[in-house]
């Protein structure tokens, strides 16, 4: 199933009114094409659908999951400080439409604001969307590679001078975390492997 039919089918649950389901999906589609979106576009999701679609039965709600992930970074600006708030209410008032009652917008629109510092949290669904969103840091040093490059191109504003100290920074920051990734499942698949990538790229900076 691809990204349009996994997100009609979500929405269906919820509405029959495919006016909506197809303006909506046409804004997520719009928004993650950006012209400046290196990474943090339509197969950005598309890799995370993947990592937790394999950790299916462990998410008590996936629904709720699936819908933070389609949201998660529709707002996104390399200069903005403010893309996960923006993010998250542009859900809440999409998701309203959808009929979807408060709670689980709020559990959404939670979700979505968690993305923004990556602290483990109480609610173990919310630790899987973390976790699938930080899973590229863990794949192989080729793929990785390719990711740090297209980061660098959504920063492309910021000259070197900026950029790698800034970049370094994030870096350590994961390195100093007791554990980057959240969950079990996670943290076996991928701990090890996103600590030497992530200190590759610091030497590499």
């Amino acid at each position: 199933m691809n990204l349009k039919e996994q997100f009609e089918q979500l929405c269906l649950s919820f509405s029959e009114n495919h006016n909506i389901i197809n303006t909506l999906w046409s804004e997520i589609e719009k928004r993650y094409s950006e012209k400046g979106r290196h990474y943090h576009n339509l197969l950005h999701l598309e890799n995370m659908f993947k990592e937790i679609e394999a950790v299916k039965d462990k998410i008590s709600n996936f629904t709720v999951v699936s819908f933070s992930v389609f949201y998660h970074d529709i707002v996104y600006n390399a200069t903005s400080k403010s893309n996960e708030e923006k993010s998250a209410l542009l859900a809440e008032t999409r998701l309203a439409e959808l009929n979807l009652n408060n709670n689980l917008i709020n559990v959404i629109s939670a979700q979505i604001l968690a993305t923004k510092f990556h602290q483990k949290s109480e609610d173990e669904d919310t630790n899987y969307l973390l976790d699938a969103d930080l899973s590229i840091l863990g794949k192989d040093l080729e793929s990785y590679l390719a990711y740090t490059q297209m980061i660098r191109k959504e920063y492309s504003i910021y000259p070197d001078l900026l950029y790698k100290p800034g970049r370094k920074k994030v870096l350590k920051h994961f390195l100093e975390l007791n554990s980057i990734f959240k969950t079990d499942y996670f943290k076996e698949k991928y701990e090890v492997r996103a600590k030497k990538n992530i200190s590759t790229e610091i030497r590499l900076l």
